[in-house]
């Protein structure tokens, strides 16, 4: 007899029929089966945000519980490992600096040096030896106990038989004494909490100083009060300390969640005051990788959160990696004031180059370092000029020719930075008056709608355009940081020319967008704002995309050290 899994020719041929049978149900349009395999291709296609674009990186944001939840885990695994409570795992931890392979490694090769390194257990006390007595003598030293003598100096009465026998089942009790706490030397307190090491503290005191730890210094590691006592509170203990003060207790959560990020390489705090929220990025936490991509990543808390995980640099900075951003930033720190200065009140001497201010009336000029005496207005040498102190005609001539020749070009090299710098700086004022442009445009929006058929959703569109505008500005402005260091060729003129074409449309949006506008044609100027936000999206995607390819590709050559380039 055969099972129902068996297959035969015979059932081939039953199989067959029906496919052919089914051949015009399938053909139909509008069938059963076809609505349920769109329904499959629609499970299985992939989602617009699992799709990145090549000048983003992947990462994920989370929530101080979603990493608490990461550090309950790390905990368990070694407390697995170790056969040890979760308060100990989580202090092993914490002195390894979150380490789990560097933490397995010396635990496995001394574990009783690494609990009392941790701060876990008190240091083992090395033993002394046993005193003994010399001979004939009559006294006894306890290593312990003070010195004792063999001799009886009073008399005592003799003890019956059943005395002896009661005190030696019952010796006598002592009276306690009362505790005296060492920090505030109450001796009514009853209620004391120690750690491993027993230096006793009453409960009073423990919470004070906890609570100062935690709010005062934002410490997570809580030594003990004792002096030279180096043992750390477990999380137990500083929970029992802080029964009374949940929202101390909550804080302290809150330092251990970010002595964890601090300590995990593929994880950043999101750098917006106020946000409690994580970012997890693998790709950021590589040196190596910095070189290639630049890690802009967004918090979970609002769409406005960007930052690069990769630097400190403030929001987003691409297309330039973080080292051409951080040497750009530093540059114009130190030389945009001092190099417009320059350009306008000194000149160069025309035989050793070095700086010159003109500190008089008089044109006859000589320079300290070299002692060559020449002209300020003409730049020749002095010799050729005779008397004329205040006044120069001799413009023309050869001498005075080569002489500004020469300044030109010790200045090209002011006059190259100063001509990014300014573009720079324009972009960046531009976006620090977003706020004024917003609202500008939000009243315009109303008025729209005033005078307008239009919804306030349908005005949206001149806020989608600012926003816009805004961000594109941004990646102008640090396109020309990224052109200053960028080595003449082909790959850079490509590189400005899709530069000069964002440039064009933004400014070009950005007209439409503070133009006035009439309530007849309300209709064809949205038209064209939308038409033009798009346009404008789409060629800051085109600068980014192609600068993040040829990181990618090794298509940029710098003309200064980079780091991260051969």
């Amino acid at each position: 007899m055969s099972s129902d899994n068996d297959y035969s020719d015979d059932d081939a041929e039953y199989y067959d029929d029906d496919e052919e049978m089914l051949d015009g149900e399938e053909d139909a349009p509008g069938s059963a089966s076809e609505m349920e395999l769109d329904g499959l291709n629609d499970d299985f296609q992939v989602s617009g945000k699992a799709q990145h674009k090549v000048f983003e990186v992947e990462h994920e944001s989370l929530s101080q519980g979603a990493v608490e939840r990461l550090m309950q885990s790390d905990v368990e695994h070694i407390s697995t490992i170790f056969g040890v409570d979760p308060d100990v795992g989580s202090l092993l931890l914490r002195h390894f600096r979150w380490n789990k392979d560097k933490l397995i490694e010396k635990y496995m090769d001394n574990a009783t040096a690494v609990v009392t390194a941790a701060g876990i257990a008190p240091p083992e006390k090395p033993q002394e030896p046993p005193v003994t007595a010399a001979a004939g003598s009559s006294t006894r030293q306890s290593s312990t106990g003070p010195r004792r003598t063999t001799r009886r100096t009073t008399a005592e009465a003799p003890k019956s038989g059943k005395s002896k026998i009661l005190e030696r089942v019952s010796p006598p009790a002592e009276e306690p004494r009362a505790f005296v706490c060492p920090i505030c030397f109450d001796e009514t307190q009853t209620a004391t909490l120690a750690l491993a090491c027993e230096h006793k503290f009453c409960v009073g005191c423990w919470a004070a100083y906890v609570t100062s730890k935690i709010r005062t210094e934002a410490e997570s590691a809580i030594s003990c009060m004792a002096e030279d006592c180096a043992l750390i509170a477990p999380d137990g203990f500083v929970h029992t300390a802080l029964a009374e003060d949940p929202e101390t207790w909550a804080r302290f959560q809150e330092l251990l969640v970010r002595d964890f990020v601090s300590n995990t390489q593929n994880l950043k705090y999101c750098p917006y005051p106020s946000c409690t929220y994580t970012v997890s990025c693998n790709v950021g936490s590589s040196k190596a990788a910095l070189a290639m991509v630049v890690p802009i990543v967004t918090c979970g808390a609002s769409a406005s959160h960007q930052f690069c995980f990769g630097c400190s640099v403030e929001g987003d900075h691409r297309p330039v990696i973080c080292a051409v951003a951080k040497m750009w930033l530093q540059k114009c720190r130190d030389d945009s004031e001092t190099a417009n200065w320059i350009k306008s009140n000194t000149k160069e001497c025309s035989k050793c180059q070095s700086t010159i201010e003109k500190n008089g009336g008089c044109n006859h000029m000589t320079c300290k370092k070299c002692k060559y005496e020449f002209c300020w207005v003409c730049m020749g040498p002095w010799s050729e000029h005779g008397t004329a102190w205040y006044n120069c005609n001799r413009y023309d001539e050869k001498a005075s020719i080569d002489a500004r020749d020469a300044q030109s070009k010790s200045r090209a090299s002011l006059e190259r930075y100063l001509h990014y710098y300014n573009r720079w700086a324009n972009h960046e004022q531009s976006k620090k008056l977003s706020v004024e442009l917003y609202a500008k445009t939000e009243k315009k929006m109303e008025e729209m709608q005033i005078t307008s058929a239009l919804s306030w959703i349908e005005v949206q569109f001149m806020k989608k355009a600012v926003d816009e505008v805004i961000k594109c500005r941004t990646t102008l402005m640090w396109t020309y940081g990224m052109a200053y260091y960028m080595e003449k060729g082909n790959e850079k003129e490509l590189f400005e020319d899709n530069q000069r074409d964002l440039e064009r449309a933004v400014e070009e949006l950005s007209e439409l967008i503070e133009s006035p506008f009439e309530p007849e044609v309300i209709l064809v100027l949205r038209q064209k704002v939308t038409d033009k936000t798009v346009y404008v999206q789409k060629r800051n995607e085109i600068v980014l995309e192609d600068t993040a390819k040829g990181f990618l590709d090794g298509r940029w050559v710098w003309n200064s050290p980079v780091e991260g380039f051969d």
